[in-house]
């Protein structure tokens, strides 16, 4: 007899390679999977002929190298043998899946890659968590961006915007967090069209403030945006709001500061579960930061899509093999 699989948490908490001001907020990658963070995003900078983690410029943030991140998120897989984790990775400078097949391969985390069996349309059924957990094919990655027909060598490395739809990101007022479908382009402004796409709904919650020529997160709002509930511009609010115009809950919902203000119970209450045997919300001030794990945006995996427990877009569910 098999023994069951403890929780599931696909409650996606990451942490992406994002400027920030308070070095003491930062949690690295490994302390937030254990946390139940399940998807983790980076931006992919070419440094002197390397592709390593930066926000804009690697003169303004530098992390290290992306194999080294990678190596970090196949360690904590190899010991966690029953979650399933996704990537995004924002291509910044246009890296070639080539190269990035290259990162891939040098921290072997190639080998947990799911292929879907077509990488140019959104899928309306992903497999289930038994049946990546069972093929040990228990990494989902997105690309933003990286066009099919670019992409022979490494098929797993997935177009974000084949498959993710996004609200629009650019909010500076509590007021003004809305559903609206912003990117891809083909399904801007139009709901209907983005949720019957098939694509999973990344739901952007996250305020920045505008400072002279730029704008940085609103950290003296953080409790209030990421709240279960209350005041106007709460990320519980937002995520109800959400899932009735799409029809189904957000897969993921993207914030700054996960440690901050109720976001994981937010995501558990979305899911309706008690999580058990999950780690808790690390204490920041003790965190080390580590070659991937500095960044300013977190973010929260949803919940339930298309009736099925399907890979990273279920969120803290319990499950048997």
């Amino acid at each position: 007899m098999v023994s069951p699989i403890p929780v599931i948490s696909k409650t996606a908490l990451h942490l992406e390679t994002e400027l920030v001001t308070d070095w003491s907020r930062n949690v690295n990658s490994t302390a937030q999977l254990a946390a139940g963070v399940r998807l983790l995003t980076a931006q992919v900078h070419n440094n002197n002929g390397e592709w390593h983690l930066c926000h804009t410029s690697c003169s303004l943030l530098d992390v290290g190298k992306l194999s080294n991140w990678l190596a970090e998120i196949k360690s904590w897989m190899d010991n966690n043998p029953y979650e399933v984790v996704t990537l995004l990775l924002v291509n910044s400078d246009n890296a070639p899946a080539s190269a990035l097949d290259s990162e891939f391969k040098a921290a072997n985390l190639n080998s947990f890659a799911y292929t879907p069996p077509s990488t140019t349309t959104a899928m309306n059924t992903w497999p289930t968590l038994q049946d990546m957990i069972t093929n040990n094919t228990r990494l989902v990655t997105f690309v933003a961006s990286l066009p099919s027909s670019s992409n022979t060598i490494a098929p797993y490395l997935l177009d974000e915007f084949t498959f993710v739809f996004e609200n629009n990101y650019d909010v500076t007022s509590l007021s003004n967090f809305t559903c609206t479908p912003d990117r891809p382009p083909a399904v801007q402004g139009n709901t209907r069209m983005a949720v019957s796409s098939g694509r999973l709904p990344l739901m952007n919650h996250f305020l920045d403030t505008q400072q002279a020529f730029f704008q940085t997160p609103d950290y003296g709002n953080i409790t209030t945006t990421n709240a279960q509930s209350g005041a106007t511009g709460n990320l519980g609010g937002a995520a109800a709001n959400c899932t009735s115009v799409y029809g189904q809950a957000p897969t993921y919902l993207l914030v700054d500061f996960f440690d901050q203000g109720s976001a994981i119970n937010t995501v558990d209450a979305l899911n309706g579960i008690t999580p058990v045997g999950r780690a808790g919300v690390p204490n920041v001030a003790t965190q080390s930061r580590s070659s991937g794990g500095i960044g300013r945006r977190d973010a929260l995996n949803g919940a339930l899509i298309k009736s099925s427990l399907a890979m990273v877009v279920v969120v803290g569910l319990m499950a048997q093999l």
